[in-house]
């Protein structure tokens, strides 16, 4: 029974706070209680007027809103390093034969692993692209306190897809419905199951057809790898006379659940098809920059969704500060300096994209993405005393230029401190490390990679 003199769960003092609008407020009080934000306001007379079960302090410190990677491959965290300095084709050299061996104790060492890093680098929520095994990517997920929204890996075609990575319409529209049954809405509701086409090359149009149809049934997103590669808009055109995202609006699957990871290599009129079916679109700026620039101030310019995602570590590691700091460069590099805007994507829209974009990619914008009262209680702290951080003219910029994974100091998910002062409470970090360095070793004998 809960001790009726306590008002709050948690209360985070003192701190600078990030407002939905993107402003910095000093000397700011929040409070949570039964995993929402209750109040936020001015830090003394905030502070007096709650009795809290515990509080941060969060002097010299910044809080702001979880960020949330809206595509990766937690499967792929002991692929870890192999891919880069790689000619192509890395998936059908690299990535196939490993994903092809992964086994339920890689999968889950793996998914541990992951949740690691991201609690550590300031993640909060997640997307997973989906793999093999993936009820062991659901067990980390709620064992670590993280939010997630996780889904089967949807193929059945592909001459450069084992046998064993593909399944006939039944056998994938069953594993996705078993896991949506099994976990969807655990975790005290931080996990989501959706549905997915691996990308429209490896579905079969038949396949594609049931997915949409089974996640409309089961009132949930559908993600895609879409328009990442020139061969995968090639096998369209081949084969309907259309580029991916027209293809889909064709066969009449297209709505604001869909998630479209990458969207890279993008029409004009895939960009209007997008905004008219208020589809979510998804970048990922370290993995994105060795195959195209996306027309990300276009999308935004159309009023479109738009979120980051780190890809897994295959690619890179699962810092969204590392990725915000390439997609800055990137932007300025081969969309600023072209036409002398050097201003072409400000901070601002760089950590919204982080935020409310994952949230929405989520479509979780209503309880994700902002501080705000009602919200659910996902949140990091920033050390921002610290000599390459402070003093700075514009915080803002500075979060964008400056900030890495370490100076996050506490993670807070739901209302649960799942990282404080840099020590994560929810997973055992040096037992996932040494058991990783076992996996790795293991897998990477028998995927012969």
């Amino acid at each position: 029974m809960e001790n009726r003199e306590y008002n709050a769960d948690l209360m985070i003092t003192n701190c600078s706070i990030l407002t939905p609008d993107l402003n910095v407020l000093k000397n700011q009080c929040l409070v949570i209680k039964n995993n929402n934000i209750i109040d936020i306001g001015d830090n003394i007379p905030l502070s007096k007027s709650y009795k809290s079960k515990e509080t941060l302090f969060g002097n010299g410190k910044l809080l702001m809103p979880g960020l949330i990677d809206a595509h990766t491959h937690s499967c792929q965290q002991l692929l870890r390093g192999r891919i880069a300095d790689e000619y192509p084709m890395i998936w059908t050299r690299i990535m196939v034969p490993f994903e092809s061996n992964l086994q339920e104790k890689d999968v889950y060492i793996s998914s541990q692993l992951s949740c690691l890093e991201m609690i550590k680098s300031g993640t909060t929520a997640f997307i997973d692209a989906g793999g093999r095994h993936m009820h062991k990517v659901a067990e980390s997920i709620v064992e670590s306190g993280l939010r997630g929204a996780i889904t089967c890996s949807t193929m059945d075609s592909g001459k450069d897809i084992p046998d064993i990575m593909k399944s006939s319409i039944e056998k994938n529209i069953s594993d996705n419905r078993q896991l949506y049954n099994q976990f969807h809405g655990t975790g005290n509701g931080r996990l989501d199951v959706w549905f997915s086409l691996r990308s429209i090359i490896t579905c079969t149009p038949d396949l594609i057809q049931e997915v949409f149809a089974a996640a409309k049934e089961c009132s949930t997103g559908v993600q895609s790898h879409m328009n990442e590669y020139p061969n995968e808009i090639s096998y369209c055109l081949e084969n309907f006379k259309m580029r991916p995202f027209e293809y889909l609006e064709s066969i009449g699957v297209l709505d604001q659940n869909f998630l479209g990871a990458h969207s890279i290599l993008l029409s004009e009129n895939e960009m209007d098809i997008i905004k008219t079916y208020n589809s979510k679109v998804v970048h990922c700026p370290i993995s994105n920059s060795g195959k195209g620039i996306p027309k990300t101030p276009s999308l935004l310019q159309k009023d479109i969704s738009v979120g980051f995602g780190t890809d897994g570590a295959g690619h890179s590691g699962l810092s969204l500060f590392d990725q915000m700091k390439v997609f800055k460069s990137l932007m300025r590099a081969f969309l600023g300096v072209p036409i002398f805007d050097p201003v072409v994507m400000p901070s601002k829209n760089i950590l919204e994209m982080s935020t409310l974009g994952g949230a929405k990619a989520m479509l979780r914008e209503h309880q994700l993405g902002t501080l705000e009262v009602g919200k659910k209680a996902d949140m990091i702290l920033i050390n921002i005393d610290q000599p390459h951080i402070s003093p700075t003219h514009n915080l803002l910029n500075t979060l964008i230029e400056s900030v890495n994974s370490n100076d996050i100091t506490d993670c807070i998910v739901d209302g649960k401190i799942l990282m404080k002062n840099r020590e994560v409470l929810t997973l055992d970090e040096e037992k996932i490390k040494y058991e990783s360095k076992l996996a790795m070793k293991e897998l990477s004998i028998r995927a012969n990679i």
